[in-house]
């Protein structure tokens, strides 16, 4: 509290500076152009003197402005309001006059009549330059945007409901795109997130949950927001029957996941019933969008996402404030790369050509337009909001998880959630704030970086092919770079890549450190015997090479020195895979049992000392396979609703002690069971707002109905880590202060 009164004070104090020094050089230009205007004495001044004039001049108006003009404003409230705006020029004339006799030694003269215009240019200048400088004040973008909000009601035809505690909370959700849950630790312990670690103080509890194989933000936003991520085997993959590439962020291929998972569901998804979905890969079945990639391909008036950026610029004052924060970004950034350059820190990517203009996209702009519709959303009263806020995880791919370039990034992320929470002081109805993350990042050197070439070259050379002698990186999948080409309805990853030749060469894909590796011209999922035959050195090749950690081959986990394990044999997956962790066997069972599962899946190396993966793409922080904390993101919720595991919840009639003895050792596994939690909650308020009526598994009343299951689909279970995994649990633990356990 005590840090951020004094940034505020800063900020204040910075904004007056500035405004004094243009008002001194707005003084300075007049003094040149008018002839009846000098701040200089008959016998000549040095420039350091007539300098030191106009700033004395213009901090002496400005204070008989803050000053004065109040009480002479109350003064005249009694005359007409066509005289009092003629007085104005006259009195501001006055107060100037009145400025200019306060300099040393009588420097400065000014014509009456001069002094009327003087004082008019030079109060619409220090007016403009504070406007200016205000935009990017969090409070007073707060006040703006609540005003717009209650114009916007006023229009609709009424002055909105008025805040209601007795009506039903509504949910918000906001994803902190790739923040895992030791990230989240050491942003509360370091200070750098005030406001959530203030809420962990209150009464929030937090804990991590375990992602499957694929852990993307394809595969994890896809569960919780439908309910299921079901054959996403990962970020991007090749499908034979088709012959395309699908690639989660890619528009069209999102719009095809979040048909297939409706399709397995029955069910429209998490935000059916007034609900809203802001800045995700999928909708959610909400029907109000901004930002939303599986509509973004839509054209003319069925692609409501790209409104969102029309609804937010249409405001000049945003235009502005996003609009200056969008160049400091960008000078940010190349500051923060040339750094890095030149102290020779490792590991490192190219920062170059147009990746600062995308990083501050990511952090501004989407930040910016995703926060104002949230904030839209909760004075409007909407019962369900899922919004994501992607700056981190950007950045991170390209600076790594963490350090100085992400911690800053995490400051702003806190401030955003910050404004959010102030806003939802003036909403009608009360919301209940839910903090989560789709995944985390794993660091480490890039494949390429670190062995010289690409996946793609190791599986030709393994293959007998010829192999390129200038290896190239694989493009980031970064879900940035796919808004602003959806933002700018450019296409993603179109023509050869989309769709590769059905010839024999194999189709190789990085998402992260995962890599997959498909024959077009073997009809369906090859056999591993076929595989062998026709590239005998190729499996060896890859299970062998220090880089690669593992290969899953037609329900087969091949390991170095011809370490073989059968998923369908008890245990000896679980003992070749135990140094990836908790899971990992059951997540690798799961993805070989997709229908659109790679030939081969390759799964990077992993340290468990350092926690470092070498990524297949141009990542030093990825986060899309098994290894470390990129499979291992948080869920942070108040107090007041159930805990995650129903059967940890302590009696809330048990008193304050209850919760010490509360078994929170369980962990959720799988975006699936983070849906079902959600849904949960949801129901909790009198009233749910998604179209479940009954208990898990009963018969919903009226039967089964477009986009309504018959029955409600029962949780996911729940499974149990082995001891002294140190993932599960609740920070702060409970009855104990967040900040103690964090540190």
């Amino acid at each position: 509290m005590g840090r951020e009164r004094w940034r505020t004070a800063g900020s204040a104090l910075v904004r007056v500076l500035l405004v004094w020094a243009v008002s001194t050089l707005t003084m300075l230009a007049l003094a040149g152009i008018l002839p009846d205007f000098r701040l200089q004495s008959d016998d000549g001044d040095s420039i350091t003197q007539i300098g030191l004039t106009a700033a004395w001049a213009a901090g002496a108006f400005g204070l008989l402005s803050a000053l004065v003009w109040p009480v002479l404003v109350r003064a005249l409230l009694l005359v007409p309001a066509l005289v009092l705006g003629l007085l104005v020029f006259f009195l501001n004339g006055s107060l100037l006059l009145i400025a200019i006799g306060l300099t040393p030694d009588g420097r400065s003269e000014v014509a009456p009549e001069t002094a009327v215009l003087v004082a008019a240019v030079m109060s619409a200048v220090a007016s403009a330059t504070s406007t200016a400088l205000a935009v990017r004040d969090d409070e007073a973008y707060r006040r703006r945007l609540y005003r717009l909000a209650a114009r916007h009601r006023r229009r609709q035809g009424g002055e909105g409901p008025p805040r209601d505690t007795e009506a039903p909370p509504g949910l918000l959700l906001l994803q902190l795109d790739g923040v895992g849950y030791e990230v989240l630790r050491h942003a509360c312990a370091a200070g750098l997130m005030p406001t959530v670690a203030g809420w962990l103080d209150r009464g929030h509890r937090a804990r991590s949950w375990r992602t499957d194989w694929s852990s993307q933000t394809g595969a994890s936003q896809l569960g919780i927001l439908h309910g299921s991520n079901f054959d996403v085997p990962a970020f991007r993959w090749y499908e034979k029957h088709t012959g395309e590439v699908m690639v989660c962020n890619r528009p069209t291929s999102a719009a095809e996941l979040q048909r297939r998972a409706i399709e397995r569901t029955g069910d429209g998804g998490l935000l059916t019933l007034d609900g809203a979905s802001r800045g995700n890969l999928f909708s959610g079945g909400a029907d109000q969008l901004a930002l939303v990639l599986s509509v973004s391909a839509r054209r003319g008036r069925a692609n409501r996402s790209r409104a969102g950026y029309f609804a937010y610029f249409s405001d000049p004052a945003n235009a502005v404030r996003t609009a200056v924060s969008f160049v400091a970004e960008v000078v940010r950034e190349i500051v923060q790369s040339l750094r890095a350059r030149i102290r020779g820190e490792r590991p490192r990517v190219s920062r170059g050509g147009l990746y600062p203009l995308i990083r501050a996209f990511a952090t501004v702009v989407e930040r910016d337009v995703v926060v104002a519709a949230v904030i839209g959303d909760m004075l409007a009263g909407r019962s369900a909001i899922y919004a994501d806020l992607v700056a981190y995880d950007e950045v991170a791919h390209h600076s790594g998880p963490l350090g100085r370039d992400t911690d800053r990034v995490l400051e702003r992320l806190d401030r955003s959630i910050a404004l959010i929470a102030r806003v939802a002081e003036h909403a009608p109805r009360r919301y209940r704030i839910v903090l989560l993350s789709d995944h985390g990042q794993s660091p480490g050197e890039t494949f390429l970086s670190r062995y010289g070439l690409t996946l793609k070259d190791l599986v030709r050379a393994g293959c007998g092919l010829p192999v390129s002698r200038r290896a190239g990186g694989t493009r980031s999948g970064a879900e940035a770079r796919a808004a602003v080409l959806a933002a700018l309805h450019r296409p993603v990853e179109e023509g050869e890549d989309a769709h590769p030749g059905r010839g024999s060469e194999p189709v190789v894909l990085a998402s992260g450190n995962l890599g997959l590796i498909s024959f077009p011209d073997i009809p369906g999922r090859a056999a591993r015997a076929l595989v062998e035959r026709r590239h005998p050195a190729l499996l060896t090749t890859l299970a062998n090479h220090p880089g690669v950690g593992f290969l899953l081959v037609d329900g087969v986990v091949l390991g170095r020195d011809g370490a073989v394990a059968r998923l369908d044999v008890p245990g000896e997956a679980e003992e070749l895979l135990a140094p990836f962790g908790p899971g990992a066997a059951e997540a690798v069972r799961r993805t070989d049992s997709f229908p659109h599962v790679a030939d081969v899946m390759v799964n990077s190396a992993y340290y468990p000392r350092t926690g470092a993966v070498h990524a297949f793409e141009e990542q030093i922080g990825s986060h899309g396979g098994l290894g470390g904390e990129q499979g291992h993101p948080f869920l942070m919720w108040p107090k007041e609703l159930s805990d995650p595991d129903p059967d940890a919840s302590p009696d809330r009639d048990a008193g304050p002690d209850a919760d010490a003895d509360a078994d929170l050792g369980r962990e959720l596994v799988g975006a699936e069971a983070v849906h079902a939690v959600l849904r949960r909650w949801l129901r909790e308020a009198d009233g749910p707002p998604v179209p479940v009526a009954a208990p898990m598994g009963e018969p919903v009343p009226g039967g089964a109905a477009p986009g309504r299951p018959a029955t409600v689909p029962a949780e996911p279970p729940l499974k149990e880590p082995p001891p002294g995994d140190g993932k599960s649990g609740s920070f702060p633990s409970a009855g104990v202060p967040a900040r103690d356990e964090i540190r």
